[in-house]
């Protein structure tokens, strides 16, 4: 069988700011304690790990409240992010840290898809934080898909879009990704097939389909992301997908259509009319 790879162009990437050591899980309480007094009346010196710390308290209720009483409507994407931050930092003003967050990965969606080990680069998230908002972003992942089991697929577009942007979209390599579907267009399975670079991963169509048919597979639809925000689809693109669609056909397995998923937005190579 041919191969073909997907393959993209992609912009270079900003130097990170490197993240200062820090001692300790920044969720744990200060180790700091004050001494006990030496008289009945006398006044207790905070230490310096807690002293100019009280000015974040009044404001973290006032978020609190605002959301509590207009839901998220009323509240900036990096609000949303700093009272997320209020559990897992609880005592330290987490506003910086989410106005960090937002402005070096673009968008809250952008916070919750960086790798973990990116996020540990913005000053103040440490490893702790940065697997809880990974633990965050894996539940809501799970949360989209498990909305797709048991449902006719193509009746469900925008559920399959919406999944695949949260699972796709802000991943730093590219990544081949294939939705199994039986005669009703029920989804029973979803696999990554490849992970390639920031502009190329290959792709094997004799191995494509011969996965569909250990799965009993009536039917296909390709995913691929491209790395650089940018899904408008190559040539290489185009031409690996007739090729699977080809290879598939030949056995009775439907090509529905190849989707590329971008930061910003998808494209349908079918909608496109290009396959």
């Amino acid at each position: 069988m041919a191969k073909g790879p997907v393959s993209t162009s992609s912009d270079d990437e900003l130097p990170f700011e490197t993240q200062e050591p820090i001692a300790a899980d920044e969720r744990s309480f200060f180790a700091g304690q004050p001494q006990k007094p030496s008289a009945p009346n006398a006044r207790v010196a905070l230490p310096a790990s807690l002293a100019g710390h009280e000015h974040y308290h009044g404001h973290r209720e006032r978020l609190r409240d605002r959301f509590r009483e207009q839901g998220d409507t009323a509240l900036a994407d990096y609000e949303i992010l700093e009272l997320l931050l209020f559990r897992l930092i609880p005592r330290r003003d987490t506003k910086p840290i989410a106005k960090a967050l937002i402005e070096r990965f673009g968008s809250l969606s952008g916070v919750f898809g960086a790798p973990a080990a990116l996020l540990t680069e913005v000053k103040g998230v440490g490893d702790a934080v940065a697997l809880d908002l990974k633990l965050i972003s894996t539940v809501a992942h799970r949360t989209l898909k498990s909305e797709l089991r048991s449902k006719q697929v193509l009746s469900s577009w925008s559920s399959v879009i919406q999944y695949c942007h949260a699972a796709m979209a802000h991943e730093t390599r590219e990544q081949f990704r294939i939705l199994f579907l039986d005669k009703r267009n029920v989804l029973i399975a979803d696999e990554v097939q490849g992970r390639g670079t920031v502009d190329h991963t290959p792709v094997y169509p004799r191995e494509v389909v011969k996965r569909a048919l250990e799965l009993s597979a009536t039917a296909m639809i390709l995913v691929h992301n491209h790395p650089s925000g940018d899904p408008t689809p190559s040539r290489a693109d185009i031409d690996m997908t007739k090729v699977i669609i080809n290879a598939a056909k030949a056995l009775d397995i439907t090509v529905h259509d190849h989707v590329i998923i971008g930061k910003d937005g998808h494209v349908s190579l079918k909608g496109l009319r290009l396959i």
